[in-house]
């Protein structure tokens, strides 16, 4: 029997997890996590993380694993996880594994190029760009750095503008030069699987999520961070909202509007992205019956 792993994704909200442990717990297998902001221990609640009793269900791999004051990326994710698969793959047929960063996914499936190390003073050195200038200075450095990748990354995202950057001057070479690599072949097969349902549902699913986080601690698991809002690791739906709150911009109710919005537009470029995936096979995360068909049929490839 060929060895498969099943890469379940999807728009934030929309019940990843679940779907994952009850189809990892039918196979009696493991899950590998490709969430970049679960890797973080420090902030459980606001990323959703899958929890003591979530986990007893099931292993997870890769959950909590990291501190907000570590460096961390895509092609370390990509060497961990293969790390960590075949050795998992010596016990089990098939593996799973969740979450909806694009670049993690990207890079365990299809590789990437290593990425530097970012210089501390360089980055210290665009950040006080990007707050005397603003992200125009930015995108216009990025424009001449790297004209590919101007036309591909959300322009409205200073993290990831700044980080395009980052590389560009670090190597020498464009950002999106790292990105196109080819393919590199896996000693297993992969199965992608999409979440999706009816806008209205998953938007709805995502702004009762939210409100659940808020219920489960999320202001106090935020407000003690605050003295370290400016790391990277922080810089996502959920915690810049209410530090911004916690500043003094606005209020907890406008936060939790916030939240609520940014993560709907967030889960609206996920599917953006996946979509362009021909390989992607959709599926509501209600037709778990159907998705085991399917895994099946591939295991008996």
């Amino acid at each position: 029997m060929s060895k498969l792993m099943v890469v379940l994704t999807g728009p934030t909200g929309i019940g990843k997890t679940k779907v994952c442990i009850e189809l990892a717990e039918r196979y009696r297998s493991e899950i590998i996590s490709a969430d970049s902001r679960q890797i973080f221990r420090e902030i459980p609640i606001g990323t959703a993380a899958p929890g003591k009793e979530e986990q007893a269900l099931v292993p997870h791999h890769l959950i909590g694993f990291k501190s907000i004051f570590d460096y961390y990326n895509a092609f370390e994710f990509e060497q961990d996880a293969l790390k960590i698969v075949m050795e998992l793959f010596k016990k089990h047929h098939v593996l799973f594994m969740v979450g909806g960063s694009m670049m993690y996914i990207d890079a365990f499936c299809n590789g990437i190029d290593e990425l530097p190390t970012v210089d501390p003073e360089l980055r210290q050195e665009l950040q006080e760009k990007l707050n005397t200038e603003g992200i125009e200075s930015i995108r216009q450095q990025l424009k001449i750095l790297d004209p590919d990748f101007y036309q591909q990354v959300d322009l409205k995202n200073p993290k990831r503008v700044v980080h395009a950057v980052e590389i560009c001057l670090m190597t020498g070479k464009p950002y999106s030069s790292l990105r196109t690599a080819p393919k590199k072949k896996r000693p297993f097969s992969i199965l992608k699987i999409g979440l999706n349902m009816e806008r209205a549902e998953l938007y709805n699913r995502i702004n009762s999520r939210v409100l659940q986080m808020v219920d489960e601690g999320l202001l106090k698991e935020v407000e003690a961070l605050i003295e370290h809002q400016h790391l990277n690791a922080l810089n996502t739906v959920g915690y810049k909202e209410l530090f911004a709150s916690f500043n003094g911009e606005y209020s907890t109710e406008k936060a939790i509007e916030l939240i609520q919005r940014n993560s709907r537009h967030y889960a609206k470029k996920q599917l953006s992205w996946f979509r362009r995936d021909a390989e992607m096979q959709w599926f509501h995360p209600g037709e778990i019956n159907e998705i085991a068909r399917l895994i099946d049929k591939n295991l008996s490839l």
